[in-house]
């Protein structure tokens, strides 16, 4: 039994340390990489799970080689988990595992929402804990020579490096904001002109983007996701920025001439891919900005079959319904229902079946607040649409 339990505690360690080396090769950032994945958001989402396995594995790790020690004797069970202090490679071990423990405490819920820039400088532990979680293996594995420890380390230590590196050195564009148009309350939409080549994307992608402008109350020289709602077909980007917090606040007063960089394009789960049948489009607030850029990418006359349903609480929220209405006008086949929190409550089945009878057997995308995304996605399954036909969009942890 002892030895049972020895060999699923050396496993533990194994299958734990490799999934932390998958998670580091998954963080990597690179533009239209994350097309593989369905859109750099999935890309992440395997990159989180992976981590909390690796963490979960790597906890029950000493745990299982103590608890098979203990057949022998109580002393040999804590000298696994407590040696001399001689044995640096055991807690060359225990420092990874702490190391994990601060950066990973903040995604989960029971600590609450972490502070944006704080939890990404929390994840610069994960490259100490990596080099730590390698030396330990290399040293004491008996399931792979470390050698191969190490190798695998150093690629998932340049894929980790390459986000904080190579991707921004290479893949920044400067920029300068030449408009600022006042759309409503606390939302704003950047044009951006560039100083160099034209960002190519697909309608519906977001970037990353780093303002400059020395002015700024908050948010200078920290990246944060947008996504662009102009139509590639534009010789400038317009990004709708709705004040949600210091960085997006300051911006909504950013000095027109002011330089930003630009990073990207990343995602894809809502971009302009041609669907097989016709199209439902669910948009709460802010996050109508990935089909505002595919609707703005609609060529006139071309017939399409998409409807949207645009969800804000009330009418003074619906910022862009004139432009859509327009374009609705233009394009034959494109349909806006605007639906408002506020007179009908929570998006139901029964409101999707009277503006939308046959949304049943449309391919639906949806962008929008968290709680909007879950009722829909829970409406949309309940109506017969496979989850593989729903595509979503969300910004958590990017």
């Amino acid at each position: 039994m002892s030895t049972t339990i020895q060999d699923c505690g050396r496993w533990a360690g194994t299958l734990g340390l490799a999934a932390f080396l998958l998670a580091a090769l998954m963080s990597v950032r690179a533009p239209r990489l994350d097309g593989w994945f369905g859109g750099l958001t999935r890309q992440w989402k395997i990159h989180h799970v992976l981590g909390a396995a690796a963490f979960l594995l790597l906890m029950a790790h000493p745990l299982l080689l103590s608890f098979a020690a203990a057949g022998y004797s109580l002393r040999a069970a804590a000298d696994i988990l407590f040696p001399g202090a001689g044995a640096w490679s055991v807690w060359a071990g225990w420092a990874a595992l702490a190391a994990m423990a601060a950066f990973l405490a903040p995604t989960f819920s029971f600590f609450g929402e972490p502070e944006y820039q704080r939890w990404k400088s929390l994840h610069a532990l994960s490259g100490v804990a990596l080099i730590l979680g390698v030396a330990h293996a290399a040293a004491l594995s008996r399931a792979m020579p470390g050698g191969y420890w190490v190798g695998a380390g150093a690629l998932a230590l340049f894929a980790a490096a390459g986000r904080k590196v190579w991707s921004r050195a290479l893949g920044r564009r400067g920029y300068v904001i030449t408009r600022l148009e006042r759309i409503g309350r606390g939302v704003v939409e950047l044009s951006l002109k560039p100083e160099g080549r034209l960002l190519r994307y697909a309608a519906g992608q977001f970037v990353y983007m780093t303002p400059l402008d020395p002015d700024l109350a908050a948010g200078r020289g920290e990246e944060h996701p947008y996504t662009l709602s102009s139509s590639p077909d534009e010789a400038v980007l317009r990004i709708a920025i709705k004040s949600l917090g210091d960085a997006t606040r300051a911006l909504q007063t950013a000095a027109l001439g002011s330089r930003v960089l630009v990073e990207g394009p990343y995602g894809g789960a809502l971009s302009g891919r041609a669907a097989v049948r016709g199209e439902l489009w669910v948009a709460g607030g802010i996050g109508l900005t990935p089909f505002l850029g595919r609707a703005r990418s609609l060529a006139p006359g071309h017939a399409v079959d998409i409807h949207l349903i645009y969800c804000v609480q009330d009418e003074t929220r619906a910022h862009f319904m004139p432009e859509l209405r327009s374009i609705s006008a233009r394009v034959p086949g494109f349909v806006v229902t605007p639906h408002h929190f506020a007179r009908e409550g929570i998006l139901k089945a029964e409101f999707l079946r009277a503006a939308c009878p046959n949304f049943a057997g449309r391919d639906a995308s949806m962008c929008g607040p968290a709680p909007l995304l879950a009722a829909a996605r829970k409406v949309l399954l309940r109506a017969g649409i496979p989850a593989a036909r729903i595509r979503q969009e969300d910004f958590t942890w990017l």
